[in-house]
């Protein structure tokens, strides 16, 4: 049986071969990335310069969007630059670059949305607790852990797509290199390692799931005691929370929890957490939290004054 080294390169069919069709995909995914690529940026910019935006939430945050910058850096630019040729090649190497390092991302976001959820959990059950309970020293196992899950995640993947044989043909039916559309190429019997998916992906998206939505009963429960007002904070957080919960996990859910096979409609769904979802993260935990919303105002304030004096002082 042939190795997959046989195969130097992977030709990538992209989402449309129409050249129009092209051209707007390549302004709309470039702005939908200058526009991921700021928000995220400047989100983390506000949590670390703000005095205000010290708890663990907000460390969570800036970690989760220090994540999606990178998970859409690992697949957006090469979108964009397919969008102006047709010509679509990746290297074998590249495709397993590139598959390793976006389950390295997502894998570790799944387990930082869990330990999100959590610091929520405690913040509104246990808040006489808090902060003896979310130290600094447990907020960084946390996010060490995060880490450390996602890499054994995505390795395990990519030993998956290492036993398999590529003998031709080397188009796939995708924008990015994922292993379903991976599976379609192997000469070899892939029959055990789809169900291995399925296992590995499929079963942490949904058991993942479960397990947030399971917290955030508990949340609503444990709000009926607190004040109006504290409900309507608590609420604002942990619905901007969820929102982002659902657009990622519901696409994947949907992607890995079934056989491996490849549907016309597998394309837009990864569009939709593979590309927009990095971008909507910040715009939901922006628009729908007042104190980061303040203290973005407040920094914007202090760089004005900063720059008039900095002019003044030219000046003279």
């Amino acid at each position: 049986m042939d190795s997959p080294r046989n195969i130097t390169a992977f030709f990538m069919l992209g989402l449309s071969q129409n050249p129009k069709v092209q051209r707007v995909l390549f302004v709309l995914f470039l702005i939908v990335y200058l526009v991921s690529i700021g928000g995220n940026l400047l989100i983390m910019n506000i949590i670390i310069f703000s005095p205000t935006l010290g708890s663990p939430m907000y460390f969570f945050l800036a970690c989760l969007s220090f994540i999606d910058t990178c998970y859409s850096s690992c697949m957006t630019p090469k979108l964009i630059a397919d969008s102006l040729h047709e010509g679509r090649a990746l290297s074998f190497e590249g495709c397993l670059a590139q598959f390793f390092v976006a389950h390295l991302l997502g894998g570790t976001e799944i387990i930082l949305l869990i330990v999100m959820a959590y610091d929520r959990y405690v913040a509104i059950c246990r808040p006489l607790h808090y902060k003896t309970i979310m130290t600094r020293r447990l907020c960084a196992l946390l996010l060490g852990v995060a880490w450390l899950g996602g890499s054994l995640h995505s390795l395990v993947q990519l030993l998956l797509v290492l036993q398999l044989s590529f003998c031709g043909p080397s188009v796939i039916n995708h924008f990015v290199c994922d292993l379903y559309p991976l599976l379609e190429l192997a000469c070899s019997d892939t029959a055990i390692t789809g169900l291995l998916v399925v296992a590995n992906s499929g079963a942490i998206c949904l058991l993942s799931f479960l397990v947030l939505a399971a917290s955030y009963v508990a949340i609503l429960r444990a709000l009926r005691s607190h004040s109006a007002e504290g409900r309507r904070k608590a609420l604002s957080t942990c619905g901007a929370h969820f929102t982002v919960v659902a657009l990622f996990f519901l696409p994947c859910i949907f992607i890995y929890m079934r056989p491996s096979s490849t549907l016309s409609i597998d394309k837009t769904v990864a569009v939709f957490y593979c590309i927009l979802t990095p971008m909507f993260n910040p715009l939901i935990y922006t628009l729908r939290n007042a104190e980061v919303k303040n203290a973005m105002k407040n920094l914007w304030g202090r760089r004005a004054v900063m720059m008039e004096d900095g002019r003044r002082a030219g000046k003279k």
